[in-house]
Formats: structure tokens, C-alpha cells, sequence
């Protein structure tokens, strides 16, 4: 398998014209690069454009600009099948009336490959992803699960240089989800092939990537690994799009090579230097919930919501006339703060993380 491919967006568009002839910018002009063998998840809400960008990837959509380079290629303008893609649909696309041994070997026999070659590379294929036994079933036959295993080795089997993910997993439920995204992972580093992968799920793509692109608008917001994406987001958006945020605001009061001191209503942190901020501004900085530091003497407010969880208590308190969420992991023989009982609570200052403007 060619799995040493790189792949290249560059200054890459859509425009669709709709039917009373308006223009909507699907894609604005992203630039992004996918390392051979790196595993790439576009994720964002609903309309960012994150589909239309993986349906130029796979040929289905045509650029309005920009190009597309697959190794060296460039196939923004070819059809699907003069790529080196394969695809893995959200709704399996599975022939009914096949077997699975047939429905992975369908695209081979398609290219009109030895009989012998086929049997080889589909008994691989199937060991590879655990399926011997399942080989003469038909897709009615089996579960969400074993059919999307079904379209996974199918993709793998055509040997593309890139993969390509459609929200393989949202027809699952959350158990099988999980257990899927796993395996998918865990097959994709077995074969090393680069991966593009889309979703609107954040623990999806937190689970699966090597980096993640948070995409708003048509618009790239932020590339990076997720730790990098969850720690320290570059604007209000991807913080409160990843996980849960608390965005508060602060006045830098003082600033050395590396920190600066945030003056959060009379209370000073000392915290990291991470924007062009300068002396004396407002700013607005981030903390998660679980950032918090319960027990700490900064602040004392009433609790407005406590609930169990099991590994973690989730409060909600009132705090400079805006709602904040603290959480506390593992809660077990720690004293409950009740509804109307007050918290005390600091920020950990290695947590807070400024914003850019």
C-alpha cells in the first residue's frame, strides 16, 4: 500500500449559486497540509464547510479556486476515480444483494484484476479487520457496526494513497461509537495510510487525531493537535466549540518576557504569554471547568446548580453577574456543596489562557 502521501489544500473555494441566484461561500480559501500518514479531522458545527471541503477531496464537488495536490498531482479537476482516494461513507453504501466476501471485492473485480490477487488481498483484508467468519454474510445479516467494518475494509482494500472519512460513526450508538473509533484508529496506524476524517463530534475527533481542524464559516479557525486545541484555542469560538469553557475578562497589570499579571476583579494571576496584549489592556481570557480550584479562598458565591455525575460534581455559580461552570473529578468522600450554599474556589493560573483579540 502507497501510504507515504502527502496531501495539499491550496487557497481552496466553493461558491454554489443558489436559486434566486445568491452566492454562498461554502469554502473561503483554506490552506491546509496533511503529512504522509497523519490522521486530519475537519470538525466543526453544522454548515462550516467542512463536507464540502472532504467532497472536493474525494472529487465530487469541483473547486471554484484553489487546487488540491495529492502527492504531486494536482486533481482538483479530475473525477473520483482518477484519484488516489478511497472513501468511507456514513450510510455503509453497502450492495445488499452481496455478500461481504463480494462487496469488498467489487472494486477489484472492477479493475479486472487476477482472481487469484483478489482472493489473497480480500482473505488479508478480512483478517486485518477481524471478519473472517463473517465473510458470507449479506449487509441484512449484520450489525451497524460489523456493516461499517464492511465499508472500512472495503476503502482499504482498493490500496489509495489517501482515506477518506464521511461521519462514518453517527449511525452508531455511543457504546459502538466509541469501540468503532478505536478500532478505526488502531487500523489506521496498522496501515499508516494519511487520513482525512470528518465530524461534528468533538470527543470523535479528540479520540481519533493527530491534528484537528476547526473549521466556522468556511473558514479555518485553528490546526493543531488537541491537547493544543483544548489548552489554548485561539479565539472565544474554538474555546467554547471544544469541550466547555469559562470565558471570563481580565486587565493586564504587569508583563515579563514570558507572563503577565491579569487583574481578575482585585484578584491577581500570573499566567503565560500567549498574545501581542499589551500593558493595561482588557482582555479576555479562558478556563475550563475543571480548572478550578475548590477549596481556594479567591472567591466565595453562592452554588446556583450542583449536580452528581459520577466521576465528577458539575456546579454552576454566579460570578460578576455572569454564570460560570466548576467542575470537581472524582467527587467520591469529598463534602457536596449544595444549591444556595456558598463555594469558595481559585483559578489555577497555569490553566488560564488569554485570548487573541
Amino acid at each position: 500500500m502507497n501510504n507515504k502521501i502527502k496531501v495539499e489544500l491550496k487557497n481552496l473555494t466553493k461558491i454554489f449559486v443558489t436559486n434566486k441566484n445568491d452566492q454562498v461561500k461554502a469554502v473561503d480559501n483554506i490552506n491546509l497540509t496533511i503529512e504522509p500518514g497523519e490522521f486530519i479531522c475537519l470538525l466543526g458545527p453544522s454548515g462550516c464547510g467542512k463536507t464540502t471541503a472532504l467532497r472536493m477531496l474525494a472529487g465530487f464537488e469541483i473547486p471554484t479556486t484553489g487546487e488540491i495536490f495529492i502527492g504531486d498531482k494536482n486533481v482538483a479537476n479530475l473525477t473520483p476515480d482518477k484519484r488516489d482516494t478511497a472513501m468511507v461513507f456514513q450510510n455503509y453504501a453497502l450492495f445488499p444483494h452481496m455478500n461481504v466476501y463480494n462487496n469488498i471485492a467489487y472494486g477489484l473485480k472492477i479493475q479486472k484484476l487476477p482472481k487469484k490477487e483478489i482472493e489473497e488481498r480480500v482473505e488479508k483484508i478480512l483478517n486485518l479487520m477481524k471478519m473472517k467468519d463473517f465473510a458470507d454474510r449479506v449487509p441484512s445479516e449484520m450489525s451497524g457496526g460489523q456493516q461499517q467494518r464492511v465499508s472500512l475494509a472495503r476503502a482499504l482494500i482498493m490500496e489509495s494513497g489517501v482515506l477518506l472519512f464521511d461521519e462514518p460513526l453517527s449511525n452508531l450508538d455511543a457504546k459502538l461509537r466509541i469501540h468503532m473509533r478505536d478500532e478505526i484508529r488502531k487500523i489506521q496506524k496498522q496501515v499508516g495510510i494519511s487520513s482525512i476524517y470528518v465530524t461534528h463530534d468533538q470527543e470523535e475527533a479528540m479520540g481519533l487525531s493527530d491534528k484537528i481542524v476547526i473549521m466556522k464559516d468556511g473558514a479555518i479557525q485553528q490546526v493543531g493537535s488537541p491537547r493544543a486545541i483544548y489548552q489554548k484555542p485561539v479565539n472565544e469560538f474554538v474555546a467554547q466549540f471544544i469541550g466547555r469553557a469559562n470565558i471570563l475578562e481580565g486587565k493586564i497589570v504587569a508583563e515579563k518576557e514570558k507572563t503577565v499579571s491579569l487583574d481578575v476583579h482585585g484578584i491577581i494571576y500570573e499566567t503565560e504569554k500567549t498574545t501581542d496584549h499589551s500593558l493595561g489592556q482588557n482582555i479576555k481570557f479562558m478556563i475550563r471547568p475543571e480548572s478550578f480550584i475548590i477549596g481556594g479562598k479567591d472567591f466565595k458565591v453562592p452554588v446556583t446548580k450542583s449536580i452528581f455525575m459520577g466521576s465528577h460534581h458539575e456546579y454552576e455559580v454566579k460570578l460578576f453577574g455572569n454564570i460560570y461552570e466548576i467542575s470537581e473529578n472524582n467527587p467520591m468522600r469529598k463534602k457536596t456543596v449544595k444549591v444556595g450554599e456558598e463555594l469558595s474556589f481559585s483559578m489555577d493560573p497555569n490553566s488560564i489562557h488569554i485570548l487573541e483579540k
